[in-house]
């Protein structure tokens, strides 16, 4: 495996995620900006962040799999939450939760920072994915 995550001792617990990853290889994988779109770049889940993150990391799954790669060779994930408040904690993970074994989404999840900014390109859209994978 290219990947390999961990939280070595000392580090804050407990978080749904490792706070490392170690990857070994060659091929980079970027996935840029998912939102909740399907492929005509219709709205799905509008006004549902658990919906819409659900969504989004579907087509982060689409983009990893065009690449070759799963969640299992992902070393980071970004998520741009709208308006962020600690009070989205539980949403936020509900929609990651509703989609870990459809997607395969390592548990503990990789790495991840999770960053509240006031708006994103669009007024509709409430999160927004990005991932880092490893191959070869």
């Amino acid at each position: 495996m290219a990947v390999r995550l961990s939280t070595p001792e000392g580090m804050f617990q407990p978080v749904p995620y490792h706070h490392v990853s170690v990857a070994t290889g060659t091929r980079h994988v970027h996935v840029a900006g998912q939102i909740a779109r399907n492929e005509k770049a219709e709205h799905l889940s509008p006004g549902d962040l658990a919906g819409q993150l659900a969504h989004a990391l579907r087509n982060t799954a689409r983009g990893l799999a065009g690449a070759g790669a799963s969640f299992s060779d992902v070393v980071r994930l970004r998520f741009f939450v709208t308006d962020w408040q600690p009070e989205k904690y539980t949403e936020f993970m509900a929609g990651i939760e509703s989609v870990v074994e459809e997607l395969g989404i390592p548990q503990p999840l990789p790495p991840l920072s999770a960053i509240g900014v006031d708006h994103l390109f669009e007024p509709d859209v409430l999160v927004e994915v990005e991932a880092e994978a490893i191959l070869d």
